[in-house]
């Protein structure tokens, strides 16, 4: 899918329908879904939308207009490493889902993981803010408030420490991820054949 431009003069509320539109993520972004899938390889293994998730990815969806990174899998491991530099105050949910992303964007994507995170490092992250006020503001005026477009710089011996730390705490996180997906596993199994019979269905009732 090709990188949206969001522009300035928008309000991010009309700027996050837009991603909504543009990502099938539906008029809401999902937030009142019972569940999430999260994509191991071909497969959706299911997790719960808890309610920490939905606060946290509110403000998530916000960065991705706000910052430029994709929705794909490479943009996340960019977003997560983004928000981890700039930091996700007290946000649990968000800290354990970005490391988990960083770790992964080390693997697959180390360059752009790198400098997505250092670029965190000179940002600020609306994590925290009253977010219904964030949706009146413009693109334009909260990206240059949030400073995500610094040029950059050298890193710090302090910036280059942080994503150390994150890198062995992102492996830590990985490693438990890693175990409570083998146990939802046969969930997403069950779930994904379901989908497919409900689709099958309705393509035999259309005909």
């Amino acid at each position: 899918m090709a990188l949206v431009h969001y522009d300035e003069g928008l309000t991010m509320r009309e700027a996050r329908a837009l991603y909504f539109e543009v990502n099938r993520f539906g008029a809401d972004g999902g937030y009142g879904d019972a569940w999430v899938d999260f994509k191991l390889g071909p497969l959706p293994v299911p997790f719960p939308n808890t309610r920490a998730r939905v606060r946290a990815v509110r403000y998530h969806d916000l960065h991705h207009v706000l910052t430029g990174y994709d929705t794909n899998a490479i943009g996340e491991f960019e977003i997560a490493a983004w928000e981890l530099g700039a930091g996700c105050k007290g946000f649990v949910a968000a800290w354990q889902l970005n490391l988990g992303g960083l770790f992964a964007g080390l693997l697959s994507a180390p360059r752009r993981t790198v400098r997505a995170f250092f670029r965190g490092r000179r940002s600020e992250s609306l994590y925290g803010r009253p977010f219904e006020e964030l949706l009146d503001r413009e693109v334009g005026e909260l990206r240059r408030e949030m400073r995500v477009d610094q040029p950059s710089v050298s890193p710090a011996a302090i910036d280059v420490l942080c994503l150390g730390a994150a890198g062995i705490a992102g492996l830590g996180v990985a490693v438990g991820s890693l175990a409570i997906a083998v146990v939802v596993t046969p969930i997403g199994l069950v779930n994904l054949a379901l989908r497919r019979r409900r689709t099958r269905s309705a393509a035999e009732a259309g005909a």
